[in-house]
């Protein structure tokens, strides 16, 4: 029997981002076409200031651990009722690679001191400009998860304490493939980022819990991430590299 993965063994957020966006660029339907009340875009280059230091556990059935992140006010001004949702929606399972949704039986739970279920809520309070917040998010598996990856795609929440304007920003996940396309790529196949498409105020990176039975799962998970061709990263990178528009369009 091979050696059981330890609970506290973590990745790195670009391994995690990259089994995530993997596994979303599969499934069909991820979140509605179209949003009824978009909220006010921010500057593009803010969005890799909001969630940093995004770690995700690999675990072995029946383990624990946790999601860590770093939540900061890149903003001038104080944000308040600042709220982050963390919430499984795909599964990447190995052997086999198959996309799907997250398997009802046997799928890891998020956890925090008053809740367990397939998504988390954290509140942040308020964060005056530079302000950081670490939080976490716990991750329990059972004897009976399967071997794989789960996505978990996050979302960040606050009102602009001087005005109440209300403004919201998801990762990836959160969009269909449809969605998702006519938001990043010009007619004529370049790269462009409208966050008007997408109804929100800003992106932020997602990461992926990876479940593993045996050593062989191990190799076979590491081997797939690195050569996953990723749908959406490219541009969520190469729109984080200088100042960005408040108009939505980059």
């Amino acid at each position: 029997m091979p050696e059981r993965p330890s609970g506290g063994r973590r990745r790195t957020h670009a391994v995690s981002v990259a089994v995530a966006l993997f596994a979303l660029a599969l499934v069909v339907g991820a979140s509605p076409a179209a949003r009824a009340a978009p909220y006010p875009p921010l500057p593009v280059a803010l969005d890799r200031d909001f969630v940093g230091n995004l770690t995700a556990p690999t675990l072995a059935p029946g383990d624990s651990g946790a999601i860590a992140f770093t939540l900061s006010n890149p903003l001038a001004g104080t944000i308040s009722s600042v709220a982050v949702t963390l919430d499984l929606y795909a599964f990447n399972g190995f052997p086999g690679n198959d996309t799907s949704a997250v398997p009802v039986a046997g799928a890891p739970v998020l956890t925090t001191p008053t809740t367990s279920g397939p998504y988390a809520n954290l509140s942040a309070g308020t964060l005056g400009p530079g302000a950081r917040y670490s939080g976490s998010v716990g991750v329990a598996t059972s004897a009976s998860t399967p071997s794989g990856a789960f996505a978990v795609r996050i979302a960040v929440a606050f009102d602009l304490a001087s005005n109440g304007t209300a403004y919201r920003l998801e990762s990836r996940g959160w969009f269909s493939g449809a969605v998702w396309q006519a938001a990043t790529e010009l007619p004529n196949g370049s790269v462009t980022l409208n966050l008007s498409v997408l109804g929100v105020s800003g992106v932020v990176p997602e990461t992926t819990v990876y479940v593993a039975s045996s050593s062989w799962d191990w190799v076979l998970g590491g081997v797939l991430a690195a050569g996953f061709v990723l749908v959406g990263l490219g541009a969520w990178v190469y729109f984080r590299r200088g100042p960005g528009s408040t108009s939505g369009t980059r």
